[in-house]
Protein backbone atom coordinates (compact mmCIF):
# COMPACT_ATOMS: atom_id res chain seq x y z
CA UNK A 1 0.00 0.00 0.00
CA UNK A 2 0.92 3.35 -0.87
CA UNK A 3 2.24 5.75 1.95
CA UNK A 4 1.38 8.99 -0.29
CA UNK A 5 -2.03 10.46 0.67
CA UNK A 6 -4.15 11.18 -1.87
CA UNK A 7 -4.69 14.70 -3.50
CA UNK A 8 -8.39 14.60 -2.10
CA UNK A 9 -7.21 14.44 0.86
CA UNK A 10 -7.69 17.30 3.51
CA UNK A 11 -4.41 17.87 4.84
CA UNK A 12 -4.38 17.10 9.38
CA UNK A 13 -2.24 19.70 9.69
CA UNK A 14 -4.91 21.91 9.01
CA UNK A 15 -2.95 24.18 5.99
CA UNK A 16 -5.29 25.12 3.30
CA UNK A 17 -4.09 24.52 -0.56
CA UNK A 18 -4.12 28.12 -0.92
CA UNK A 19 -1.45 28.80 1.64
CA UNK A 20 0.73 26.21 0.86
CA UNK A 21 0.47 27.27 -2.78
CA UNK A 22 1.60 30.61 -1.49
CA UNK A 23 4.49 29.89 0.67
CA UNK A 24 5.35 27.85 -1.89
CA UNK A 25 5.50 29.94 -4.73
CA UNK A 26 7.44 32.49 -2.46
CA UNK A 27 10.02 29.57 -1.18
CA UNK A 28 10.25 28.82 -5.16
CA UNK A 29 11.27 32.59 -6.11
CA UNK A 30 13.67 32.28 -2.92
CA UNK A 31 14.82 29.30 -3.94
CA UNK A 32 15.89 29.90 -7.20
CA UNK A 33 17.64 33.30 -6.40
CA UNK A 34 19.50 31.41 -3.32
CA UNK A 35 20.36 28.16 -5.70
CA UNK A 36 21.76 30.93 -8.37
CA UNK A 37 23.01 33.55 -6.00
CA UNK A 38 24.41 31.27 -2.99
CA UNK A 39 25.95 28.80 -5.88
CA UNK A 40 28.28 31.61 -8.03
CA UNK A 41 29.23 33.24 -4.26
CA UNK A 42 29.86 29.46 -3.00
CA UNK A 43 32.25 29.00 -6.09
CA UNK A 44 33.68 32.56 -5.71
CA UNK A 45 34.74 32.11 -2.12
CA UNK A 46 36.38 28.99 -3.30
CA UNK A 47 38.14 30.65 -5.33
CA UNK A 48 38.90 33.40 -3.29
CA UNK A 49 41.09 30.74 -1.26
CA UNK A 50 42.76 29.44 -4.07
CA UNK A 51 43.75 32.98 -5.17
CA UNK A 52 44.45 34.27 -1.68
CA UNK A 53 46.24 31.23 0.42
CA UNK A 54 45.26 30.72 3.98
CA UNK A 55 46.97 34.12 5.37
CA UNK A 56 45.05 36.45 3.21
CA UNK A 57 41.87 34.46 3.05
CA UNK A 58 41.99 35.13 7.14
CA UNK A 59 42.84 38.37 6.92
CA UNK A 60 39.29 38.42 4.47
CA UNK A 61 37.74 36.24 6.71
CA UNK A 62 38.26 38.22 9.56
CA UNK A 63 37.09 41.28 8.12
CA UNK A 64 34.42 39.73 6.66
CA UNK A 65 32.99 38.34 10.31
CA UNK A 66 33.46 42.25 11.83
CA UNK A 67 31.23 43.59 8.91
CA UNK A 68 28.92 40.74 9.04
CA UNK A 69 28.24 41.08 13.17
CA UNK A 70 28.34 45.33 12.93
CA UNK A 71 25.62 44.78 10.19
CA UNK A 72 23.58 43.75 13.11
CA UNK A 73 23.76 48.03 14.51
CA UNK A 74 22.40 49.58 11.53
CA UNK A 75 19.57 46.87 11.19
CA UNK A 76 18.89 47.44 14.92
CA UNK A 77 16.03 44.54 14.89
CA UNK A 78 14.13 46.77 12.44
CA UNK A 79 13.82 45.04 9.66
CA UNK A 80 11.64 42.04 10.89
CA UNK A 81 9.70 44.29 13.00
CA UNK A 82 8.86 46.10 9.51
CA UNK A 83 8.14 42.44 7.81
CA UNK A 84 6.27 41.73 10.23
CA UNK A 85 4.11 44.71 10.81
CA UNK A 86 4.08 45.53 7.26
CA UNK A 87 2.64 42.30 6.67
CA UNK A 88 -0.42 42.53 8.83
CA UNK A 89 -1.03 46.38 7.84
CA UNK A 90 0.55 47.19 4.40
CA UNK A 91 -1.19 51.04 4.63
CA UNK A 92 1.38 51.65 6.85
CA UNK A 93 3.92 50.49 4.51
CA UNK A 94 5.26 54.35 4.29
CA UNK A 95 5.27 55.55 7.53
CA UNK A 96 7.47 52.63 8.16
CA UNK A 97 9.99 53.39 4.85
CA UNK A 98 10.28 57.00 6.10
CA UNK A 99 10.85 55.94 10.10
CA UNK A 100 13.72 53.58 8.47
CA UNK A 101 15.46 56.08 6.22
CA UNK A 102 15.71 58.46 9.18
CA UNK A 103 17.23 56.08 11.53
CA UNK A 104 19.28 53.58 9.88
CA UNK A 105 21.69 55.33 8.22
CA UNK A 106 22.93 57.20 11.40
CA UNK A 107 23.13 53.64 12.76
CA UNK A 108 25.37 52.69 10.01
CA UNK A 109 27.56 55.61 10.90
CA UNK A 110 27.90 54.71 14.42
CA UNK A 111 28.39 50.71 13.66
CA UNK A 112 31.22 52.02 11.40
CA UNK A 113 33.04 53.78 13.77
CA UNK A 114 32.63 50.69 16.49
CA UNK A 115 34.25 48.49 14.25
CA UNK A 116 37.50 50.40 13.23
CA UNK A 117 37.54 50.76 17.15
CA UNK A 118 36.99 46.99 17.74
CA UNK A 119 39.77 45.69 15.26
CA UNK A 120 41.92 48.22 17.05
CA UNK A 121 41.13 46.77 20.87
CA UNK A 122 41.95 42.93 19.36
CA UNK A 123 45.02 44.12 18.27
CA UNK A 124 45.31 43.75 14.85
CA UNK A 125 47.66 45.07 12.39
CA UNK A 126 47.61 48.00 10.94
CA UNK A 127 47.62 46.35 6.88
CA UNK A 128 43.97 44.67 8.26
CA UNK A 129 42.60 47.60 10.12
CA UNK A 130 43.12 50.07 7.15
CA UNK A 131 41.39 47.29 4.88
CA UNK A 132 38.31 47.39 7.49
CA UNK A 133 37.99 51.01 7.42
CA UNK A 134 37.00 50.76 3.57
CA UNK A 135 35.20 47.65 3.63
CA UNK A 136 33.33 48.63 6.17
CA UNK A 137 31.93 51.61 4.23
CA UNK A 138 29.10 48.87 2.79
CA UNK A 139 27.54 49.23 6.08
CA UNK A 140 25.73 52.06 5.28
CA UNK A 141 25.54 51.34 1.30
CA UNK A 142 24.01 47.88 2.14
CA UNK A 143 21.21 49.42 4.66
CA UNK A 144 19.87 51.75 1.73
CA UNK A 145 18.86 48.62 0.20
CA UNK A 146 18.05 46.15 3.00
CA UNK A 147 14.64 48.88 4.00
CA UNK A 148 13.22 48.71 0.39
CA UNK A 149 14.36 44.58 0.55
CA UNK A 150 11.91 44.23 3.72
CA UNK A 151 8.92 46.52 2.27
CA UNK A 152 9.16 43.76 -0.90
CA UNK A 153 9.37 40.29 1.36
CA UNK A 154 6.29 42.25 3.76
CA UNK A 155 4.25 42.52 0.33
CA UNK A 156 5.30 38.83 -0.24
CA UNK A 157 6.52 40.04 -3.74
CA UNK A 158 9.44 37.50 -3.60
CA UNK A 159 10.24 37.42 -7.59
CA UNK A 160 11.56 40.82 -7.36
CA UNK A 161 14.16 40.49 -4.37
CA UNK A 162 15.43 37.83 -6.10
CA UNK A 163 16.00 38.84 -9.54
CA UNK A 164 17.69 42.08 -7.77
CA UNK A 165 19.76 39.17 -5.90
CA UNK A 166 20.93 37.72 -8.98
CA UNK A 167 21.54 40.61 -10.45
CA UNK A 168 23.52 41.63 -7.51
CA UNK A 169 25.81 38.82 -7.54
CA UNK A 170 26.60 39.04 -10.84
CA UNK A 171 27.65 42.60 -10.77
CA UNK A 172 29.77 41.48 -7.55
CA UNK A 173 31.58 39.14 -9.10
CA UNK A 174 32.07 40.50 -12.62
CA UNK A 175 33.71 43.78 -10.90
CA UNK A 176 35.62 41.71 -8.35
CA UNK A 177 37.20 39.22 -10.65
CA UNK A 178 37.99 42.29 -12.66
CA UNK A 179 40.09 43.78 -9.88
CA UNK A 180 41.46 40.69 -9.04
CA UNK A 181 42.88 40.20 -12.56
CA UNK A 182 44.23 43.63 -12.58
CA UNK A 183 46.34 42.85 -9.04
CA UNK A 184 44.38 45.45 -6.94
CA UNK A 185 44.15 42.46 -4.47
CA UNK A 186 41.69 43.18 -1.60
CA UNK A 187 41.67 46.82 -2.24
CA UNK A 188 40.30 46.22 -5.46
CA UNK A 189 37.96 43.47 -3.82
CA UNK A 190 36.44 45.75 -1.38
CA UNK A 191 35.94 48.55 -3.69
CA UNK A 192 33.92 46.13 -6.29
CA UNK A 193 31.59 45.21 -3.46
CA UNK A 194 31.18 48.78 -2.06
CA UNK A 195 29.88 49.61 -5.94
CA UNK A 196 27.87 46.50 -6.75
CA UNK A 197 25.86 47.46 -3.26
CA UNK A 198 25.31 50.99 -4.57
CA UNK A 199 23.76 49.49 -7.79
CA UNK A 200 21.59 46.93 -5.54
CA UNK A 201 20.38 49.98 -3.56
CA UNK A 202 19.58 51.89 -6.71
CA UNK A 203 17.26 49.16 -8.11
CA UNK A 204 15.72 48.52 -4.79
CA UNK A 205 14.03 51.91 -4.82
CA UNK A 206 13.34 52.15 -8.03
CA UNK A 207 11.72 48.29 -7.89
CA UNK A 208 9.69 49.66 -4.20
CA UNK A 209 8.46 52.86 -5.79
CA UNK A 210 7.04 51.23 -8.63
CA UNK A 211 4.80 49.63 -5.89
CA UNK A 212 3.67 52.57 -4.66
CA UNK A 213 5.68 52.67 -1.56
CA UNK A 214 7.07 56.04 -0.91
CA UNK A 215 8.73 57.20 2.40
CA UNK A 216 6.32 59.10 4.51
CA UNK A 217 8.52 62.45 6.02
CA UNK A 218 9.42 63.63 7.94
CA UNK A 219 9.49 60.73 9.80
CA UNK A 220 7.13 59.73 12.33
CA UNK A 221 8.58 60.31 15.60
CA UNK A 222 6.14 58.11 17.80
CA UNK A 223 7.22 55.10 15.12
CA UNK A 224 10.86 55.95 15.39
CA UNK A 225 10.70 55.70 19.17
CA UNK A 226 8.95 52.55 18.79
CA UNK A 227 11.09 51.05 16.65
CA UNK A 228 13.87 51.84 18.60
CA UNK A 229 12.24 50.62 21.62
CA UNK A 230 10.84 47.28 20.53
CA UNK A 231 14.43 46.79 17.76
CA UNK A 232 17.03 47.07 20.82
CA UNK A 233 15.94 43.39 22.35
CA UNK A 234 16.10 41.80 18.16
CA UNK A 235 19.28 43.89 17.41
CA UNK A 236 21.18 42.65 20.57
CA UNK A 237 20.03 39.34 19.90
CA UNK A 238 21.06 39.66 16.33
CA UNK A 239 24.84 40.96 17.46
CA UNK A 240 24.93 38.10 19.68
CA UNK A 241 24.06 35.55 17.22
CA UNK A 242 26.38 37.13 14.86
CA UNK A 243 28.80 37.47 17.08
CA UNK A 244 28.04 33.80 18.12
CA UNK A 245 28.90 32.61 14.32
CA UNK A 246 31.89 34.65 13.66
CA UNK A 247 33.65 35.04 17.17
CA UNK A 248 35.76 31.84 16.53
CA UNK A 249 37.02 33.83 13.47
CA UNK A 250 37.95 37.28 15.42
CA UNK A 251 39.70 35.05 18.48
CA UNK A 252 41.21 32.51 16.27
CA UNK A 253 43.26 35.75 14.22
CA UNK A 254 44.19 37.45 18.00
CA UNK A 255 45.52 33.92 19.34
CA UNK A 256 46.60 31.83 16.23
CA UNK A 257 46.82 34.39 13.71
CA UNK A 258 45.64 35.00 10.26
CA UNK A 259 46.48 31.67 9.21
CA UNK A 260 44.74 29.81 11.34
CA UNK A 261 41.55 32.08 10.59
CA UNK A 262 41.85 30.88 7.15
CA UNK A 263 41.65 27.45 7.43
CA UNK A 264 38.60 27.91 9.34
CA UNK A 265 36.71 30.22 7.06
CA UNK A 266 37.53 27.81 4.45
CA UNK A 267 35.54 25.21 6.70
CA UNK A 268 32.42 28.42 7.06
CA UNK A 269 31.84 28.50 4.19
CA UNK A 270 30.56 25.34 3.51
CA UNK A 271 28.89 25.28 6.90
CA UNK A 272 27.47 28.96 6.20
CA UNK A 273 26.27 27.92 2.32
CA UNK A 274 24.34 25.21 3.46
CA UNK A 275 22.63 27.10 6.33
CA UNK A 276 21.73 30.07 3.56
CA UNK A 277 20.29 27.58 0.92
CA UNK A 278 18.59 24.86 2.84
CA UNK A 279 16.95 26.91 6.31
CA UNK A 280 17.35 30.70 5.07
CA UNK A 281 15.10 30.37 2.43
CA UNK A 282 12.15 28.58 3.54
CA UNK A 283 12.55 30.72 6.71
CA UNK A 284 12.08 34.25 5.35
CA UNK A 285 9.35 32.57 2.70
CA UNK A 286 6.94 31.47 5.33
CA UNK A 287 7.61 34.68 7.84
CA UNK A 288 4.65 36.62 6.99
CA UNK A 289 2.61 33.65 7.14
CA UNK A 290 3.63 32.48 10.59
CA UNK A 291 3.29 36.27 11.54
CA UNK A 292 -0.74 35.99 10.29
CA UNK A 293 -1.05 32.72 11.87
CA UNK A 294 0.29 33.85 15.29
CA UNK A 295 -1.41 37.25 15.12
CA UNK A 296 -4.80 35.94 14.15
CA UNK A 297 -4.83 33.39 17.37
CA UNK A 298 -4.12 29.84 14.88
CA UNK A 299 -1.93 28.44 17.66
CA UNK A 300 -2.26 24.98 16.84
CA UNK A 301 -1.82 25.32 13.28
CA UNK A 302 1.47 27.80 14.41
CA UNK A 303 2.86 25.10 16.64
CA UNK A 304 2.72 22.42 13.59
CA UNK A 305 4.47 24.44 10.89
CA UNK A 306 6.93 25.50 13.48
CA UNK A 307 7.40 21.64 14.19
CA UNK A 308 7.46 20.54 10.75
CA UNK A 309 9.72 23.23 9.80
CA UNK A 310 12.36 22.24 12.01
CA UNK A 311 11.84 18.22 11.24
CA UNK A 312 12.61 19.22 7.21
CA UNK A 313 15.46 21.15 7.81
CA UNK A 314 17.11 18.11 9.87
CA UNK A 315 16.23 15.87 7.55
CA UNK A 316 18.19 17.53 4.71
CA UNK A 317 20.56 18.73 7.31
CA UNK A 318 21.20 15.38 8.21
CA UNK A 319 22.77 13.83 5.17
CA UNK A 320 24.66 16.28 4.03
CA UNK A 321 26.54 16.44 7.92
CA UNK A 322 27.16 12.62 6.98
CA UNK A 323 28.94 12.88 3.46
CA UNK A 324 30.94 15.92 4.81
CA UNK A 325 32.48 14.61 8.05
CA UNK A 326 33.11 11.39 6.28
CA UNK A 327 34.52 12.54 3.25
CA UNK A 328 36.53 15.47 4.46
CA UNK A 329 39.46 15.15 3.58
CA UNK A 330 39.59 14.29 -0.35
CA UNK A 331 36.82 17.27 -0.15
CA UNK A 332 38.82 20.15 1.33
CA UNK A 333 41.67 19.31 -0.80
CA UNK A 334 39.29 19.55 -4.08
CA UNK A 335 37.74 22.64 -2.58
CA UNK A 336 40.48 24.81 -1.34
CA UNK A 337 43.94 22.93 -2.73
CA UNK A 338 46.65 21.45 -0.88
CA UNK A 339 47.38 25.05 1.36
CA UNK A 340 44.69 24.26 3.72
CA UNK A 341 45.87 20.92 5.03
CA UNK A 342 43.91 21.76 8.39
CA UNK A 343 40.37 22.87 6.97
CA UNK A 344 39.27 18.61 6.62
CA UNK A 345 39.37 18.40 10.68
CA UNK A 346 37.51 21.88 11.07
CA UNK A 347 34.69 20.28 8.32
CA UNK A 348 34.54 17.00 10.39
CA UNK A 349 33.09 18.65 13.46
CA UNK A 350 31.87 22.01 12.23
CA UNK A 351 29.28 20.94 10.08
CA UNK A 352 27.31 18.95 12.89
CA UNK A 353 26.93 22.71 14.28
CA UNK A 354 24.75 23.30 10.69
CA UNK A 355 22.76 20.36 11.60
CA UNK A 356 22.08 21.67 15.48
CA UNK A 357 21.78 25.25 13.85
CA UNK A 358 19.47 24.90 10.89
CA UNK A 359 16.80 23.73 13.78
CA UNK A 360 17.72 26.15 16.12
CA UNK A 361 16.53 29.07 13.50
CA UNK A 362 13.14 27.75 13.20
CA UNK A 363 12.77 28.01 17.02
CA UNK A 364 14.43 31.40 17.23
CA UNK A 365 12.33 32.96 14.38
CA UNK A 366 8.93 31.53 16.20
CA UNK A 367 10.34 33.14 19.19
CA UNK A 368 10.41 36.61 17.33
CA UNK A 369 7.21 36.19 15.81
CA UNK A 370 5.72 35.65 19.39
CA UNK A 371 7.55 38.92 20.55
CA UNK A 372 9.71 37.01 22.94
CA UNK A 373 12.97 38.11 21.66
CA UNK A 374 14.13 39.37 25.46
CA UNK A 375 13.86 35.59 26.14
CA UNK A 376 16.12 34.89 23.05
CA UNK A 377 18.07 37.32 24.00
CA UNK A 378 19.27 35.63 26.87
CA UNK A 379 19.58 32.16 25.30
CA UNK A 380 21.90 33.88 22.86
CA UNK A 381 23.85 35.84 25.48
CA UNK A 382 24.48 32.22 27.47
CA UNK A 383 25.49 30.62 24.38
CA UNK A 384 28.04 33.53 23.52
CA UNK A 385 29.89 33.85 26.57
CA UNK A 386 30.21 29.76 26.77
CA UNK A 387 31.12 30.02 23.28
CA UNK A 388 34.07 32.57 24.17
CA UNK A 389 35.19 30.50 27.07
CA UNK A 390 35.56 27.57 25.14
CA UNK A 391 37.50 29.12 22.36
CA UNK A 392 40.34 30.29 24.92
CA UNK A 393 40.16 27.25 26.17
CA UNK A 394 39.86 24.67 23.28
CA UNK A 395 42.09 26.69 21.00
CA UNK A 396 45.49 26.53 22.54
CA UNK A 397 45.21 22.87 22.85
CA UNK A 398 43.19 21.94 20.15
CA UNK A 399 44.55 24.27 17.40
CA UNK A 400 42.07 25.55 14.56
CA UNK A 401 39.65 22.38 15.33
CA UNK A 402 39.12 23.54 19.00
CA UNK A 403 37.31 26.38 17.53
CA UNK A 404 34.89 23.81 15.85
CA UNK A 405 34.34 22.23 18.88
CA UNK A 406 33.39 25.05 20.67
CA UNK A 407 30.93 26.53 18.68
CA UNK A 408 29.02 22.83 18.29
CA UNK A 409 29.08 22.51 22.01
CA UNK A 410 27.76 26.00 22.34
CA UNK A 411 25.04 25.52 19.71
CA UNK A 412 23.79 22.82 21.48
CA UNK A 413 22.94 24.00 24.75
CA UNK A 414 21.15 26.51 22.55
CA UNK A 415 19.34 24.22 21.28
CA UNK A 416 18.31 22.99 25.07
CA UNK A 417 17.28 26.51 26.03
CA UNK A 418 14.95 27.06 23.04
CA UNK A 419 13.25 23.64 23.06
CA UNK A 420 12.72 24.56 27.19
CA UNK A 421 11.33 27.95 25.96
CA UNK A 422 7.82 26.55 24.36
CA UNK A 423 5.03 24.60 26.04
CA UNK A 424 4.29 22.04 23.40
CA UNK A 425 0.92 19.52 23.53
CA UNK A 426 1.02 16.62 25.66
CA UNK A 427 1.43 14.26 22.35
CA UNK A 428 4.35 16.80 21.11
CA UNK A 429 7.18 15.03 22.95
CA UNK A 430 5.71 11.29 21.75
CA UNK A 431 5.50 12.22 17.90
CA UNK A 432 9.07 14.11 18.15
CA UNK A 433 10.87 11.26 18.96
CA UNK A 434 9.57 9.06 16.90
CA UNK A 435 10.47 11.03 14.25
CA UNK A 436 13.95 11.69 15.86
CA UNK A 437 14.35 8.00 16.33
CA UNK A 438 13.55 6.71 12.76
CA UNK A 439 15.71 9.24 11.20
CA UNK A 440 18.69 8.11 13.53
CA UNK A 441 18.38 5.00 11.78
CA UNK A 442 18.70 6.33 8.48
CA UNK A 443 21.14 8.29 9.85
CA UNK A 444 23.31 5.16 10.99
CA UNK A 445 22.37 2.76 8.23
CA UNK A 446 23.55 5.75 5.68
CA UNK A 447 26.71 6.81 7.41
CA UNK A 448 27.94 2.93 7.39
CA UNK A 449 27.68 2.63 3.60
CA UNK A 450 29.45 5.75 2.96
CA UNK A 451 32.39 4.74 5.44
CA UNK A 452 32.83 1.20 4.13
CA UNK A 453 32.92 2.83 0.26
CA UNK A 454 34.84 5.98 1.00
CA UNK A 455 38.21 3.52 1.13
CA UNK A 456 37.13 2.34 -2.40
CA UNK A 457 36.71 6.14 -3.95
CA UNK A 458 35.01 8.81 -2.16
CA UNK A 459 32.89 9.38 -5.48
CA UNK A 460 31.50 5.57 -4.97
CA UNK A 461 30.74 6.53 -1.51
CA UNK A 462 28.89 9.54 -2.65
CA UNK A 463 26.86 7.80 -5.12
CA UNK A 464 25.54 4.47 -3.26
CA UNK A 465 25.13 6.71 -0.41
CA UNK A 466 22.50 9.06 -1.70
CA UNK A 467 20.15 7.29 -3.14
CA UNK A 468 20.70 4.58 0.15
CA UNK A 469 19.71 8.05 2.35
CA UNK A 470 16.20 8.65 0.21
CA UNK A 471 15.39 4.46 0.48
CA UNK A 472 16.08 4.53 3.98
CA UNK A 473 13.86 7.48 4.75
CA UNK A 474 11.00 6.22 2.61
CA UNK A 475 10.98 2.63 4.17
CA UNK A 476 11.94 3.38 8.08
CA UNK A 477 8.51 5.46 8.17
CA UNK A 478 10.38 8.42 9.54
CA UNK A 479 7.75 10.84 7.46
CA UNK A 480 4.06 10.78 8.84
CA UNK A 481 1.09 10.59 6.68
CA UNK A 482 1.08 14.54 7.62
CA UNK A 483 4.21 15.53 6.30
CA UNK A 484 3.71 13.58 3.20
CA UNK A 485 0.69 15.89 2.77
CA UNK A 486 2.23 19.32 3.23
CA UNK A 487 5.38 18.58 1.07
CA UNK A 488 2.69 17.30 -1.69
CA UNK A 489 1.21 20.64 -1.60
CA UNK A 490 4.46 22.40 -1.25
CA UNK A 491 5.36 20.44 -4.03
CA UNK A 492 2.30 20.45 -6.42
CA UNK A 493 2.31 24.58 -5.92
CA UNK A 494 5.94 25.14 -7.16
CA UNK A 495 6.72 25.81 -11.04
CA UNK A 496 6.29 21.97 -12.61
CA UNK A 497 3.93 21.03 -9.77
CA UNK A 498 1.79 19.73 -12.69
CA UNK A 499 4.29 16.52 -12.98
CA UNK A 500 4.81 16.33 -9.89
CA UNK A 501 1.05 15.63 -9.50
CA UNK A 502 0.92 13.12 -12.02
CA UNK A 503 3.87 11.16 -10.20
CA UNK A 504 2.24 11.35 -6.93
CA UNK A 505 -0.85 10.20 -8.16
CA UNK A 506 0.66 7.20 -9.84
CA UNK A 507 2.33 6.48 -6.94
CA UNK A 508 -1.16 6.69 -5.18
CA UNK A 509 -2.44 3.82 -7.54
CA UNK A 510 -0.19 1.82 -7.55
Amino acid sequence: MSTFPAEAEVPSSGFASETARRAARNAAALAFANVVTKGALFAWQIALARLLGAQEYGVYGTIGALLAIGAAIPDFGMGLIVLRDVARRPQDAPRYLGATLTLQPALAAAGYVLLCVAAWLFGYAADLRVLLALAALSLLVDVLGNMCHNQLLAQERMVLPSLIAIGHVAMLLMLGGAALLAGWGLWGLYAATITAGLGRAAVYWLALTRTGVRPALPADRALMRALLRDGWPIALNAFLFLAYQHTDKLITTAILGAEGTGQLTAGFVIVFGVIELLSTTILVAVFPMMSRMWGEGQTQLFQVLMEKLAFFNLLASVPIAIFTSLLSVPLAALLFGTGFTKTASVLQVLIWYTVVTMVNNVLAQALLIQNRQRWLLIVRSSGLVLNIVLLIVLLPVLDVTGAAVASLIAECMILVALVRSFTFPADWWARVRNHVWRLAWVALGTAAAVWALRGVHPLLAVVVGVPAYVALVLVSGALAPDDWDLLYRMATAMPGGRYVRRWWQREVNA
